[in-house]
């Protein structure tokens, strides 16, 4: 599962909690399921920003997805950058709506 998926499904989880929380009648359950969907909101954007240590370890899994292929390191680095900066885009895109 490359960066773009797990931002994306952690924000769909957060999403999913805010929803439930509608319909939670309990105000201190609401705020719990709140916090928890800030939270997973939080760890979603932390994930998306691209560090270099995170960047060469997914372009590592990227090169061992394909094989272990020589002379295409900077086509995986760059694969890797994408992904970051796809995910990141993608967190941006989510807002402040929790």
């Amino acid at each position: 599962m490359d960066q773009k998926q797990v931002v994306a499904n952690l924000l769909a989880k957060a999403n999913k909690y805010r929803d439930f929380a509608r319909w939670v009648g309990d105000r201190q359950t609401v705020q719990n399921i709140l916090a928890l969907a800030a939270e997973l909101k939080q760890r979603a954007r932390a994930l998306a920003k691209p560090e270099e240590d995170r960047i060469r370890k997914r372009a590592r899994e990227i090169w061992e997805e394909n094989g272990r292929a020589p002379g295409r390191d900077v086509e995986f680095w760059l694969q890797a950058e994408r992904e970051f900066c796809e995910a990141e885009a993608l967190a941006k895109e989510s807002g402040d709506d929790i």
